[in-house]
């Protein structure tokens, strides 16, 4: 298995990205980048939505300020550092309930990069929090989901670049996205990359075992790190504990985590983030770019609907103590 995958990333990673080494590396947004790379290094990621913002009907609801003080609450005794994903509706508010409780670093994420009111609550919130805001991602799978080009993309992180030097961003794909020809020039602006790596969407998957699922992520990133010069944060990767009928479970995500943490071990270059905070039962019924049923979108939770932590957590070191 392992042979198979390598054989794969020999023939996608090195040959779009061998003819440059893509690095954004702005002056401007070097010290914010460097306390980046050190909560990558000493800290810990996790990707971040509110458990009271859905999307019903295509509707975004509001998220509260007390679901969202209580969520991170809950996170932070594991985790210092959140990645979000939309900065309007309620979640413009989460780095200033982070600040209060003692994170290190939240990456804002912008969902519509052409949404000024996401922008301006962006600009704002790095205002309020300069040593707390270190990065904004704008946009969360645009190409994937066809919700953009590339063109558009690059276009917006040069704007944002020029409206907030000192900023580091960047923009999430899975990585297949980043290696195509199509993607060199906004490759070539990000300051940082942030990207989707998920091996439960890969054929062998089901019949491998957690080295292999986590030696898929180490792998992917190392062949991505070679052509891109910039800090790599796996925005995304894990596996879903459910439903069960699909083979995913608690033990699995477990498993999974474990071998990762052994494999990928953090540094200011490269580093994973836990995905995802909390389950969220609404995403089943969620757009999604693949068409058809996708049960285990609900499922991705480190930590249920409720709060109440899974199997996954009970053996991940604390974080120092949360205020």
């Amino acid at each position: 298995m392992r042979v198979l995958v390598l054989c794969l990333l020999l023939l996608l990673v090195p040959l779009p990205l061998k003819a440059a080494s893509f690095c954004a590396a702005r002056a401007d947004a070097a010290p914010a980048l460097s306390r980046l790379g050190n909560v990558m290094a000493t800290g810990r990621f996790i990707a971040y939505q509110p458990t009271s913002l859905r999307v019903i009907n295509g509707v975004l609801e509001q998220a509260d300020a007390a679901g969202i003080r209580a969520d991170l609450k809950a996170l932070r005794p594991w985790f210092d550092g959140l990645i979000t994903y939309g900065a309007e509706k309620g979640a413009e508010t989460i780095p200033d309930i982070a600040a209060e409780l003692g994170y290190r670093a939240v990456i804002m994420g912008v969902w519509n990069p052409a949404n000024q009111t996401e922008i301006d609550n962006v600009v704002a919130a790095r205002k309020r929090h300069k040593d707390l805001v270190l990065g904004v991602s704008l946009g969360n799978e645009t190409i994937f989901g066809q919700r953009g080009t590339w063109a558009e993309l690059q276009k917006a992180i040069a704007s944002f670049q020029k409206l907030v030097p000192e900023m580091p961003v960047t923009t999430t794909e899975p990585f297949a996205q980043f290696l195509t020809p199509d993607a060199k020039d906004t490759l070539a602006r990000m300051d940082f990359m942030a990207v989707n790596i998920h091996p439960i969407f890969e054929p062998w998957f089901a019949n491998a075992p957690p080295f292999n699922w986590a030696d898929f992520v180490v792998s992917v990133s190392a062949g991505l790190k070679r052509g891109f010069c910039g800090p790599i944060l796996v925005k995304e990767t894990g596996v879903p504990t459910g439903p069960r009928n699909l083979g995913y479970d608690e033990e699995r995500q477990r498993a999974f985590y474990r071998e990762l943490e052994k494999q990928m071990k953090p540094s200011a270059m490269r580093a994973f983030a836990y995905f995802a905070a909390f389950d969220a039962p609404w995403r089943v019924d969620d757009v999604h770019p693949v068409p058809g049923q996708h049960p285990e979108e609900a499922h991705w939770g480190l930590f249920t609907e409720s709060r109440a932590p899974k199997k996954v957590m009970l053996a991940l070191p604390l974080l120092r103590p949360a205020r």
